[in-house]
């Protein structure tokens, strides 16, 4: 079954509010098998629902619409859609009812704008929302079924757990899907991809790959459709086991599994800790390993040492080095690195130098240079790394690389 969403207001048009609904809706749709082909953002103007909804009809069997249901006059979508299927609006009494109780139990009159709000189009089933005062609304016109509900996301989550999803599983018997996600980082997307083209070309029929880049990172996406769904998994199984012999290094986790997160389970496991010493990338490491809970069991701390004096008095860093070779360069990293294992205790360490950008560059150390040191308890190993111009690019680009040179010592030792 193919469907398509359609947020109705200006607030959305605007920048006002972020459109989440979509996001929610397509993924709970395709744990289904509900396949989303298109997203639409429209205004408040009827004449835009209307030319939405006969486009939507034409790529569709499933609409669903979220926003225009309130009260006030710039909520047109009740309407738009009373006069598209040619059906009066009636009060429904039991949304009255509700209407009425709502307001009844905080002390309040019922308005007539509330009132109106038990107003739906003839031909609809009401769905009830248990948490708000507007209903949402079914329709089906000539084997298109089209859904109404609130733009309020925590109303429209309710109304679609509640009533839409399992309508939609009674209408759709058809094809299951699968997803899985594997994580990887360490080599672009262009010659990630020519490295797994014939093991993509190979893929089954029925099983898509998708690229989904970031910074330093590359997402796969396998999306398997059919009937049986425990088929599907056991032959994604075997792809991603056949992925995982090609890019064994590369591949650092499945599904939503962070650098961080995969790089904690490896310390603890190994009962060792971690430090950082970081100068360009200005904390965003150490950020990214407080952010996860229980963190403080492989993690004993960092210096953000930007300052040459700060990796001097701090780190322990010879003057000599910073002198001769610069603060960004191959011997000034890895004496960072081993300063702060000193400094700390911990087993493992990481320290970043470079130009961020966007100025600062020189011709032997352009913007985007950044060299990374990674000590343990067996070695110190170190990494020159170029990106681009960006600032915030370089500093993200330069994190990951630095926790996946931290992976792989962590991995190989």
């Amino acid at each position: 079954m193919n469907a398509e969403i359609i947020t109705i207001g200006d607030e959305i048009l605007i920048g006002q509010i972020v459109d989440t609904n979509s996001a929610w809706m397509a993924s709970e749709l395709n744990q289904i098998g509900v396949k989303i082909i298109q997203i639409t953002s429209i205004s408040d103007n009827p004449e835009h629902l209307t030319d939405a909804l006969n486009d939507a009809r034409k790529r569709a069997e499933l609409i669903l619409m979220t926003g225009g249901l309130g009260p006030t006059k710039d909520d047109r979508t009740k309407k738009v859609l009373s006069q598209y299927f040619n059906s009066p609006l009636v009060i429904n009494e039991a949304t009255l009812q509700q209407v009425t109780g709502f307001f009844e139990r905080r002390g309040m009159k019922i308005t007539t704008l509330n009132h109106d709000q038990a107003l739906v189009p003839e031909c609809c089933t009401v769905l009830k929302n248990k948490l708000g005062t507007a209903p949402g609304m079914w329709f089906e016109d000539n084997g298109v079924y089209f859904v109404s509900m609130p733009g309020v996301p925590f109303e429209m989550k309710n109304l679609m757990i509640e009533e839409v999803i399992p309508r939609i599983k009674e209408l759709h018997k058809g094809t299951g899907i699968i997803h899985r996600t594997v994580q990887t980082t360490g080599i672009p997307e262009s010659f990630l991809a020519q490295k797994l083209e014939s093991w993509e070309d190979a893929l089954p029929h029925f099983i898509h790959l998708a690229y989904l880049p970031s910074p330093g990172m590359v997402r796969l996406r396998l999306s398997a459709f059919g009937n049986d769904l425990e088929t599907l998994e056991k032959e994604v199984d075997q792809q991603v086991e056949r992925l995982e012999a090609i890019i064994p290094d590369a591949i650092f986790g499945y599904g939503n599994q962070s650098l961080p997160e995969v790089i904690g389970k490896m310390l603890s496991h190994k009962k060792s800790m971690v430090s950082i010493a970081e100068s360009c990338t200005g904390g965003l490491i150490s950020h990214q390993i407080t952010s996860l809970p229980g963190c403080s069991e492989w993690f004993k701390g960092s210096v953000v040492a930007y300052s040459n004096e700060v990796k001097q008095q701090v780190l322990g860093v010879d003057s000599s080095l910073i002198e001769k070779h610069g603060a960004v360069s191959e011997e000034v990293v890895k004496a960072m690195a081993l300063g702060v294992r000193r400094i700390t205790g911990s087993e493992y360490s990481i320290a970043t130098s470079g130009v961020a950008g966007p100025g600062g560059g020189t011709a032997e150390k352009p913007v985007g240079m950044v060299w990374i040191a990674v000590s343990g308890p067996k070695t110190t190993e170190t990494s020159v790394q170029y990106f681009a111009s960006d600032r915030e690019r370089n500093i993200l680009r330069a994190s990951t690389a630095a926790l996946d040179m931290l992976r792989l010592m962590l991995k190989n030792n």
